[in-house]
């Protein structure tokens, strides 16, 4: 577990503005609290000013007072936002006064209108939202990043098994997002699992496995053509990404395996990020890998939208949401690149 302590060293190298809309979740306080004292990110929080300030006095949280604290309901900032989001909005109809009730009273919305305009350089919430009222106002104010047309869901995953991936780390992609990619959509998750695996787990040459139930052909399949489809397409999207498929994941993983189904390949045997054919595989898969193997999974990491924006489980830790915050911070620096 190494590995997160650096990301938070690179967080605090380049400290990042993030964006704590669930700001009066304790939680998100505590964790906001342990962000600032370590000095690793500048801190936005949304919410009352007057309950975060009660809060933190009762709950001995010392360096809250250094966080940037916006009361949505009384932001002079509001009618500006509000303009911009009517204006971002105004051909799916929406109008200012239900522009002015979303960044008046919906966080999250405020959130990314606050990155839109320059004053943060990431989001995350989802101790008290959903997946979709965290996605929604990003994919709808952010959006995507260029060339991309889906979001998707990138994962850490420590394997005691040092001999797999980067001394047993891999990443895996996409674990949350979009339930049936079809070929370009994959071809996208893989090449921005890759940039993850770059941006946040530090790997210095990430080596794609497109994965499937065949290794080079050894069984015949739409859903395998679709695979063998997406390794072409995402060889066209990232020339200089060193990627193939299709390949079974012992295959991809077991160097003596690979030897006998794909002797010509040069990621076979070797890859660092696994890419799943569809939603069902990977939430599946990581989770077998959790609770049989007694992986750890950190994520997942949202990928694709051109500012971060991640998301947090309603079950997380005080830990998870400050490790969150240095990997939001990661990819804020690589965003900015």
């Amino acid at each position: 577990m190494d590995l997160l302590q650096q990301i938070v060293a690179r967080a605090k190298a380049d400290k990042q503005r993030i964006v704590l809309p669930e700001a009066e979740e304790e939680r998100t306080l505590r964790a906001a609290d342990k962000v600032l004292a370590d000095d690793m990110a500048e801190i936005i929080l949304i919410g009352n000013p007057d309950n975060i300030k009660k809060l933190a006095k009762e709950w001995g949280l010392g360096s809250i007072g250094k966080a940037t604290i916006i009361d949505p309901m009384n932001n002079p900032k509001s009618e500006e936002y509000a303009e911009k989001l009517a204006e971002l909005r105004k051909k799916k109809g929406m109008t200012i006064e239900q522009a002015r009730e979303l960044v008046t009273k919906n966080n999250l919305y405020l959130g990314c209108m606050i990155i839109k305009t320059e004053g943060a350089d990431g989001q995350i919430s989802g101790a008290l939202s959903t997946t979709g009222d965290t996605l929604r106002p990003a994919l709808q104010i952010i959006k995507c990043a260029p060339g991309v047309t889906c979001v998707s869901g990138g994962l850490l995953l420590f394997s005691q098994q040092k001999e797999f991936g980067e001394n047993g780390v891999l990443v895996m992609g996409d674990v949350a997002v979009t339930p049936v990619p079809d070929a370009r959509q994959l071809a996208e998750i893989a090449v921005c699992t890759a940039q993850t695996a770059k941006t946040i787990a530090g790997f210095a040459e990430p080596r794609v496995a497109m994965l499937s139930f065949s290794t080079k052909g050894s069984a015949k399949h739409e859903v395998v053509d679709k695979v063998v489809e997406a390794t072409k397409i995402a060889h066209e999207m990232a020339p200089d990404l060193k990627l193939d498929g299709e390949l079974q994941a012992d295959a991809a993983l077991v160097p003596s395996v690979a030897e006998k189904k794909a002797p010509n390949s040069d990621i076979a045997g070797k890859a660092n990020v696994l890419i799943v054919p569809n939603l069902e595989v990977g939430n599946i898969g990581y989770k077998l890998a959790q609770r049989l193997g007694n992986a750890v999974a950190i994520g997942p990491v949202l990928q694709g939208i051109a500012r971060p924006v991640n998301d947090l489980s309603r079950g997380c830790t005080v830990d998870d949401i400050y490790y969150m915050v240095a990997i939001t911070a990661c990819q804020a620096q690589d965003a900015k690149k």
